[in-house]
Parts: C-alpha cells; structure tokens; sequence
C-alpha cells in the first residue's frame, strides 16, 4: 500500500475573504483558554451572527456542560448549511501562509491533507507520522463525538519537520507568492496577522519531492546515527485531534472494509505543516494549576512522593538545600526547581536526583499521583506565567511554574525515546495557537 504523506486537497474557504470577513471567520483553537470565559465571550461578541468557525467547534472550555449535545447537533448543522451556502471548493491544493505574530516575526506554514494510515500516536511507534507527547485517551471520545458525525473539518492540527536548510518551506513560498494573496487579513483576539496563498498544479510539485527527501531512511540514519524508522512528520500541536481522526478512519474501516476506507476521504486529515527551525516557532511550557487544593498540604504530599535522599527529604523549599551537606549542595545542579504561585504569592521547592529528564516529567508524576488519591482536586494545562498568576489570585488554587524544554533536541528525543511526557511544551503562548481557517469535506 503507497502512503502518500501529504498531499493538496480540496480546500474550503469562505466565498466572501474581504478582512473583516475573515476577521470573524477564523478563532482559535478550541483546546485553548480552558479555564478563561471571558475570552469565548469576546470572541462571542465579535463574531456575533457572521458566519465563523466559531460555529463549527466546541470549545473545551463547554465539554462539561449540560448543553453539550445541542452544542454538537447544532455543528453539524452550521457545517452543513455553510458547505451549500457560505464555502467554495479550491480543488487540488496547498495553501501556504505567513502569520505575523504579534511580537512582529513571521511563522511560515504550508497547509495540505496528512495521511493518517502513516500516523500512530502510540508510544514507541515506527510510523513517518508520530505524537511528540502522551496521548490522554479520555479526551479521544469527546471529540469522535462531534466528528463521527461532522461534513467538514477545519485543522488546528500543525506537524513539524527538521530541515535546518529550510529547503522545503522556501521553495514552496516563492511558487506560491507568484500569486495574489487569497486571504489577508488580522486575527481576533490578538492573534497577529495571516496572509494566504494558493498552490496547485505544476508548482506544487515540489512538495512531493522534499517529502520524499525527508522520508529517506539513509539520510535519516546518517543525520541520527539510528536504526529507527524516519520520523517525517512530528506533531507539534493538536495531536488529540489527529489521535481523533485516526479513531473516526477506524471506525470508517469498520464499516465499509479497509479496502474501501483506503479510498474515503476519512483517509486524510488537514493539518498545517511548520519548521522546527523556523525562528518565529517558540516552544513554551505548559504550565501546571490545581483547583480545589490547599498550598501546604499539597507540598506535604508532594514531599512525601519523592523517595528521601542523602538521610533528609527529597524535596526542599526555598532557594537553599541541606546547608553542609556536601552531596546535597552537589545535587543542586541536577535539581528540578519549580515556583509555586498562590494568591499569597511565590515561593520555591526543588526536587533533588530527579528519575525523568524534564522538570515537566518530574512534577507530573506526582501531579497524577496526587489527583487519583484526591478526586475533589482539579488539574488545568495553562500557557503563560501571567495566566498561571491570574487563575491563582482566587482561594484554594495552586500554581507550578518550571523551566521549558528546547526545540532543537525535538526530533532526536522522540526518536531514542518515544512521546514527551502529555502537556510538555507549547508551541507559542495561546493566541499564537493556529486559528480555524480552511475547511475540507470529510464525508
């Protein structure tokens, strides 16, 4: 069976693409702002009764809620009204786009249909097509609750791959911008600025030989100095949606036969593909919250968790280690700190002779500990130390801040040793996230 990584598709986008438009046609992605209505609001009172993707998702913010089955009835029947009234089909093509960010950089993107017969989300997979962190099955069904039934669906999936040369990226941008922009305009909610630009036909050739350059085993083993299968494609965010698509092609599988489902267009996914190596990427840490927690209760817990070193605790407070212990004061270097936010304020605890190799996979063993013997405590992911700040100003909420991972040692530790602890990093802070925008029918 040929797998044909990424491939153009037929692209929906909206007849009308004048800026004001699009300015309420695109939103973020659903998954962001977890624990912040005010934003959905705003986005609410922009988008007001225009036609908007906002009118196409669920933002997670609404999962729990008790309207939730109206809320996915009424998707599926926007997608259907707007494929007939609102969408025009682009057949066959790529879109490359240039997001402004607001800090003024420029991130580059190419938007094409991934094929999800070479992804596997699983830890340990071989497949061109990988997870970078720990796929939470619990947040899958949700989601193939809304998609199972769905006619369309809008990416904020992004896969990133390792050209240092940025060979791939650059070829495709200058083809593409032989053309007029086929949007351009501002993002809501401080979300920069996106232009786009078409790709079809002879021009989009090229894409199909730098995916095949960067599918080459040999080159791969050379650069890696592995056995491993080429990782191709990494992805860098929305993998519980692509985890979501491959669920619905399975259950596609099921019903009409494999054969059969090798044909439907359940087959593919949209998905946004970016450079690890391009300077506006920014990995961010995923921050740590709990509700429903009291701060030095927790900490007792926490030292409790990690097993006692060098005939004290494991974990110590404050900037100081055991004073006069010589291996102790050693252990400092190898520590992982973390600052802990209350709404009385910050202080520090470090955890000495840590088992996992990041700060995040360090705290998150206990956090998943802590929370499966306290089921009234709740866990929020939150990007951006001014959020983590913000959510702790109210009682009996707990706040971790901790050091990020780097980009640059991505792919290499995916490929020795598999997905990154869930919720590692944040590529860009929440309203750098990718904003819904083309639209493909997937039924």
């Amino acid at each position: 069976m040929k797998q044909n990584l990424f491939i153009p598709a037929d692209i929906l986008l909206p007849k009308e693409r004048d800026a004001a438009s699009m300015h309420r046609w695109s939103v973020v992605a659903c998954d962001q702002y977890t624990s912040d209505p005010a934003y959905w609001n705003a986005v609410e009172q922009t988008v007001g009764g225009a036609p908007s993707t906002l009118r196409m998702i669920l933002p997670e913010l609404y999962l729990g809620s008790t309207d939730k089955e109206t809320r996915i009835n009424d998707i599926c029947r926007t997608m259907e009204t707007y494929e007939g009234e609102v969408l025009e089909t682009i057949p066959s093509s790529f879109v490359y786009i240039e997001r402004t960010m607001k800090n003024g950089t420029i991130r580059h993107g190419l938007i094409g249909a991934v094929d999800l017969e070479a992804y596997d989300y699983n830890r340990g997979s071989q497949t061109p097509i990988r997870a970078t962190e720990g796929t939470v099955l619990s947040r899958i069904p949700p989601r193939v609750q809304i998609r199972k039934n769905a006619t369309l669906e809008a990416p904020h999936v992004m896969l990133l791959i390792d050209d240092p040369e940025n060979r791939m990226i650059s070829l495709t941008a200058e083809r593409a911008k032989k053309n007029a922009p086929c949007y351009d305009f501002d993002l809501m909610q401080n979300g920069g600025h996106l232009t786009g630009w078409l790709l079809s036909g002879a021009d989009a050739a090229c894409v199909d030989d730098a995916v095949v350059m960067l599918s080459d085993p040999a080159a791969f083993r050379a650069k890696y100095d592995d056995h491993h299968s080429p990782l191709v494609f990494a992805v860098g965010d929305g993998n519980h949606s692509l985890a979501t698509a491959k669920a619905c092609y399975e259950l596609v599988k099921e019903t009409i036969g494999a054969e059969a489902a090798l044909r439907h267009p359940a087959r593919y996914a949209l998905a946004e593909l970016v450079n690890l190596h391009d300077e506006a990427l920014v990995f961010e840490p995923i921050y740590r919250v709990l509700f429903g927690v009291e701060k030095e209760p927790l900490l007792d817990a926490m030292k409790a968790f990690y097993p006692p070193r060098c005939g004290g605790d494991n974990l110590c407070e404050g900037d100081n280690f055991c004073e006069g212990d010589d291996l102790c004061e050693r252990e400092q270097e190898n520590a992982h700190r973390f600052t802990v936010v209350t709404k009385d304020g910050e202080s520090t605890v470090s955890v000495k002779n840590p088992t996992a190799q990041l700060p995040v996979g360090t705290l998150q063993a206990f956090l998943d500990a802590y929370l499966a013997d306290h089921p009234e405590a709740e866990c929020d992911y939150i990007h951006g130390e001014d959020a983590v700040r913000q959510l702790t100003e109210a009682e009996h909420t707990v706040g971790f801040l901790f050091e990020g991972m780097s980009k640059d040692g991505l792919f290499r530790t995916v490929v020795y040793d598999g997905a990154l602890p869930r919720k590692t990093f944040s590529m860009g802070e929440a309203d750098e996230k990718r904003y819904y925008l083309e639209c493909r029918k997937i039924r």
